[in-house]
């Protein structure tokens, strides 16, 4: 929580509060039903909650009060529940196709109050209308992502990756999957300074 506070000193009382809980919800949860390694649990907040929150430095500047964000295999909950604890003010639909890990991610949303949190144990292929955003954690490649999602996005994506990803850039700019002019990719290390954030990029794919 330490880094957190760090970089968001403007948090107010309920909000550090929430995320100050997570960490004890996912660790009774975690026991149950195995959903982030052990290894991971140690670098919770670093490794789950910091990393999901990147996405509030450029998402800051864009949404709107109103606004819907699909968060597209949310395995556990994120990057939606810390996202969601947020933007307060807006609409969060948190998908996955493995049962245990949306009881988990709608559990603790549930135990947090989150009213802006909807859990939906499905493929996002077979969710009904749009959202204005969509944002995802290292689900897949986007070459394979994409697809899923065509025409469910009003606005944006917002995918966090690691590593290298101009290969998979590249297949998607010849599939035509999206409009190489409305693509940036920001590197995470230009805001955190921690060392495992240091290979961890956002793609931003605009409307």
């Amino acid at each position: 929580m330490e880094e957190i506070l760090s970089y968001f000193p403007s948090l107010s009382a309920l909000q550090v509060e929430r995320l100050e809980a997570l960490k004890g919800l996912y660790d009774e949860w975690n026991a149950r039903i195995n959903v982030i390694s052990r290894k991971d649990m140690d670098n919770f907040y670093e490794h789950h909650v910091l990393h999901s929150l990147a996405l509030a430095l450029p998402m800051e500047g864009m949404l709107l009060p109103g606004d819907s964000i699909l968060d597209l295999g949310t395995g556990g909950g994120f990057p939606g529940i810390p996202l969601a604890i947020l933007f307060e003010q807006c609409d969060f639909t948190l998908c996955d196709s493995v049962n245990k890990k949306t009881k988990v991610a709608s559990e603790v949303a549930s135990a947090l109050e989150l009213d802006n949190v909807k859990v939906v144990n499905d493929r996002a292929e077979n969710l009904p209308g749009s959202f204005d955003y969509v944002v995802s954690r290292a689900v897949t490649s986007l070459d394979k992502m994409l697809p899923w999602i065509k025409n469910r996005y009003e606005k944006g994506v917002l995918y966090l990756k690691g590593g290298d990803i101009d290969d998979e850039l590249d297949r998607c700019i010849s599939r035509r999957l999206f409009d190489p002019r409305k693509l940036s990719v920001i590197d995470i290390s230009d805001f955190f300074s921690e060392e495992w954030f240091r290979q961890k990029k956002i793609v931003i794919i605009k409307r």
